[in-house]
Parts: structure tokens; C-alpha cells; sequence
């Protein structure tokens, strides 16, 4: 699909934004879109924006927290937008379906600019909107992303806006993905004024990268530079690992200074850094994709498929097969079970919030 459009909204008239939801949307995300166009027409005292919330049928969406969202449309009574915006959260390779899908694709063709935010970009690029665009997703769903779709140019960035794709990461960068689109169509100083109602020191802008999860490593929060540069290398290089003297040279430090830093700051040797590393992406690839064993195994720099389960099973506490029973056959582990009497008496929404998770890479990642 070529992509020779250009972001651009009628600044003169109002701009009509639609969210589709889907199962398990992450409501922050949500919020994080919809609340800077409702304080814009606020301090203008003008509709510069409208937005309404679209579901496959018009039945309510649960979002990842629990809650129960009631949509103002089903996709086939939402009239006309000039932007869409696929709301995705927890589990999003097992939450869209072919009809949201060919939805989407008919939008396209008729001319409706496109977004995502949070793992909403992953439903875009399985239509193939997404083909030779910038793409930001949240960084859990980016490995499977980039495996998935080649011809997606997948960043690590907060948010992109490409032409007439605009995707977000979670969290609260989809606020300034619309600050920046708002910035586009009326000016800094409307957006710099929202920007300051919801108590913002910055707009971060499509420069800023996210900032991926080193602190779980770290309880103190500090790294130095040639470390910050060794985790880089090894991030980049994780289906042909790179040998230690090897990362030594790049960094101009010697190997035995690469050891101490690992120690000191993250309590463990490079080489266990590494293979941890390498599993974490195995266990994205395990939940997120259709690829084989075999082929994740390869993918993450391990010598057979036996070595890569051996190593899993080590430091996971699983099987790679049965990983993926879990994720994909919804099998809830013995930890989420009741117990009669002695289990904890879960609130419904975080009870179902939390069995939903059970899929997504990063449960149970921090030991409290």
C-alpha cells in the first residue's frame, strides 16, 4: 500500500475521532487520547474536537483493569471520521477479530487517516496499514511486532506519525501524540496550555524513546554510560550473540572492566545478562506469535532446541511448550488458583484483571 498521504485535518472544523475498542483496552491509554481534546475545546471555548467510542456489535468492552466501557457505536452505525484510533491492551495477538479487521481495511480505502495506541498498531499492521510506516508500539508487543510484520518499520519510539498513521506506546504517551497532532493543526500555545492543565512539565515530541524496562535489573535506578552502551549491543544482537571480548572492543573497555560492571550494578555476569535477555525475547515470541519453537530458538541465538529448553525451563521455571499451553489454551497456572478456605478473596475487576495478564510476557517478572 503506498503511503502518500499526509496528516491533515480541517483546522477550520471540527475533527471527528473514533476509538475502537478492544477486549482488554488499557483504560490509561484511553484516557491518556480522549482527555487533551476534551480540555481543548475547553480553554477554546470551540468544538475543535469530537470523539465517540466504537465496538465490533455496540455491546460493552472490558478493559484491561476490569471496568466495563459502554460504546456510543457499532462499526457499522459509526458514520464518518477523519481519524480512527484501535484502543489495544493485554493479549492483543488473541483480542481483534477478522471483521475488525476488514473494517479497518474499508476506513483505509475510503480515504480515514489511521492509529493505534498502546498495542493497537499490532491490528493495523495484521491488515497491512501498517506496511512502510514508522510504527511505535508499546515495548512488550514490540518484539512480536517486528518478527510478525518485516514490512512494518517498527521504533522504539513514544509515538510515530507517519503521513496518515498516527501510533502510539501506552502508558501516557498517546497524550502527547494528540499535543503534537494538536500542535500541528492549532498551534503550540492551545496544546502548551493543555499540556499545563493535566500538569505536564514537557510535550515530549517523536524524538523521545521509551524507556525500556532496565530498572527491574536496578533497583537504584543507576547505569553507566559503557554499561547502558554493552545492554544496547546485546539488545541489538540477540539472535547471533556477540562474545564478551567482542562487546570489550566496541565499547573500548577491557572485558574485565565489562565483569565488574555487570556485578556492580546489576548483580550478575554478563553472560547470564545476556541469556536473560535472550529468554525474555523467547518468552514475548512464545506468547505473542505463531513461530515454532524451532524457529523462536533460532531467533534468539540459541545452538538447538534442546539447549534453548534446557535454558527455559532453568531460568523460567517452564517449558517452552508448555509456556506457549498457558498463553495460548488459557490454561490459568496453579499460582492464580483458588484454594477453598485459604485463598484471597480478590475484588471482581483486579480477580479478573489479573487471570487475563497470566498471558502477557512481563507476569510475574518482579518479585515482591
Amino acid at each position: 500500500m503506498a503511503n502518500n498521504a499526509t496528516l491533515a485535518f480541517d483546522a477550520r472544523s471540527t475533527t471527528k475521532v473514533g476509538f475502537l475498542l478492544l477486549d482488554h483496552f488499557t483504560m490509561i491509554a484511553l484516557a491518556s487520547s480522549i482527555e487533551p481534546l476534551r480540555m481543548a475545546n475547553q480553554l477554546s471555548a470551540e468544538e475543535l474536537y469530537s470523539w465517540n467510542l466504537i465496538s465490533e456489535n455496540g455491546q460493552p468492552v472490558t478493559a484491561s483493569d476490569g471496568l466495563v466501557l459502554t460504546p456510543d457505536l457499532s462499526m457499522e452505525s459509526s458514520g464518518e471520521f477523519d481519524l480512527i484510533i484501535v484502543a489495544g491492551g493485554v493479549d492483543i495477538t488473541r483480542t481483534f477479530t477478522a471483521k475488525q479487521v476488514s473494517w479497518l481495511m474499508k476506513q483505509s480505502r475510503k480515504g480515514v487517516q489511521l492509529g493505534g495506541i498502546c498495542t493497537g498498531a499490532y491490528v493495523l499492521a495484521y491488515a497491512g496499514l501498517l506496511n512502510g510506516y514508522q510504527c511505535s508500539v508499546h515495548w512488550e508487543c514490540l518484539t512480536a511486532l517486528q518478527e510478525t510484520f518485516p514490512k512494518v518499520n517498527c521504533n522504539n519510539k513514544l509515538f510515530s506519525i507517519d503521513k496518515d498513521r498516527l501510533t502510539s506506546s501506552g502508558g501516557s504517551a498517546p497524550m502527547d501524540m494528540f499535543l503534537n497532532m494538536m500542535t500541528k493543526q492549532h498551534g503550540p500555545k492551545l496544546s502548551n496550555a493543555v499540556s499545563d492543565m493535566f500538569i505536564c512539565d514537557r510535550i515530549r515530541n517523536e524524538s523521545d524513546q521509551q524507556r525500556m524496562p532496565m530498572r527491574q535489573f536496578n533497583s537504584a535506578g543507576v547505569c553507566t554510560p559503557k554499561l547502558v552502551d554493552v545492554i544496547e549491543l546485546m539488545e541489538n544482537n540477540l539472535e547471533e550473540p556477540i562474545e564478551l571480548d567482542e562487546l570489550a572492543t566496541f565499547v573500548d573497555v577491557s572485558r574485565r572492566q565489562i565483569e565488574r560492571m555487570f556485578h556492580r550494578h546489576l548483580d550478575c555476569s554478563p553472560s547470564r545478562f545476556y541469556l536473560r535477555l535472550r529468554l525474555e525475547r523467547a518468552r514475548k515470541l512464545l506468547k505473542q506469535s505463531n513461530m515454532s519453537i524451532v524457529e523462536i530458538s533460532m531467533a534468539c541465538g540459541f545452538i538447538s532446541t534442546p539447549h534453548f529448553s534446557r535454558c527455559y525451563r532453568k531460568h523460567i521455571g517452564v517449558s517452552p511448550r508448555d509456556e506457549r499451553k498457558i498463553a495460548w489454551k488459557g490454561e490459568v497456572p496453579e499460582s492464580l488458583k483458588a484454594d477453598g478456605k485459604d485463598a484471597i478473596v480478590y475484588i471482581p475487576h483486579a480477580h479478573d484483571a489479573l487471570n487475563h495478564s497470566h498471558t502477557e510476557p512481563s507476569y510475574g517478572s518482579v518479585a515482591v
